[in-house]
């Protein structure tokens, strides 16, 4: 099973939501060769439960994940810290958008739970936790106490990362995953479809639960492909991200202007 454990359902965080852009995102995500994808939209995007009120609406759920088209998708959500830095946070529909909900009061930037708060609370709920991409700047993830730092259970080895400095960030990425005694994943941390599979899980076994991918992820039944053509992966999806970006700033319709050019 191939999974992607850090994507994006949306272009940008202040955009509204687009049901179209993310159907066309995990059409996407399935024929670049995923069979699931974690979806770990920002904790502060607007419209949070919006993205996944209607993935849970349109698509069959099958254990923890809901199959859209062929494509598992495994709710989750990327949550910012105060100290500076992201971490993953997995677990059911039920259980994200509860914890969602819970950090209302804390996704202006000077409202930023601390990582030992947020970790003490990311414990009591049972969640699954990483670390997403620990070594890019400005974050401050590898810097923080044992005791807080102990609350991760794998580490993001992300694609836009990999791109910039290759050999530097697996070295990287491993030796914080050694020290804290936990697996590494890979996530392409897209939220352009050209992004996927620049760097892919392989599980030895297919999950549909979240209980059943951490079980996997922590016996070490998988390994990590890089895409050939990673950096260029990577180069393309950024550049066509700045360029709908603009197409929005300049009031068009970006996810128009998208789709008509795929057909």
């Amino acid at each position: 099973m191939i999974i992607d454990f850090h994507t994006h359902g949306k272009l940008a965080k202040y955009l509204k939501f687009s049901p179209e852009y993310t159907d066309w995102l995990f059409g996407e995500a399935k024929a670049a060769g995923l069979d699931a994808v974690c979806l770990t939209e920002h904790f502060n995007t607007l419209g949070f439960s919006t993205v996944y009120a209607d993935i849970a609406n349109r698509f069959p759920r099958e254990g923890d994940a809901f199959d859209v088209n062929g494509l598992l998708v495994f709710p989750g959500m990327e949550v910012d810290i105060a100290e500076s830095g992201h971490t993953l946070v997995l677990g059911t529909m039920e259980e994200i958008l509860d914890f969602n909900h819970a950090l209302e009061p804390h996704k202006e930037k000077d409202a930023f739970l601390p990582l030992a708060e947020l970790a003490a609370e990311v414990r009591a709920r049972g969640l699954f936790f990483g670390a997403g991409h620990p070594f890019r700047a400005p974050g401050h993830i590898p810097e923080q106490t044992p005791e807080a730092l102990a609350a991760f259970e794998f580490v993001d080895l992300n694609g836009k990362d990999l791109a910039h400095d290759f050999e530097g960030t697996i070295a990287k990425t491993y030796a914080l995953a050694e020290r804290l005694g936990v697996p590494v994943v890979s996530g392409s941390d897209t939220h352009q479809a050209f992004q996927y599979g620049c760097v892919t899980t392989h599980l030895d076994e297919r999950v549909t639960t979240v209980a059943e991918l951490r079980a996997q992820v922590l016996a070490g039944a998988y390994h990590i492909e890089y895409a050939s053509d990673l950096a260029f992966k990577v180069k393309t999806a950024g550049m066509l991200k700045r360029s709908l970006k603009e197409i929005d700033r300049l009031g068009g319709d970006y996810v128009q202007t998208l789709i008509a050019g795929a057909e």
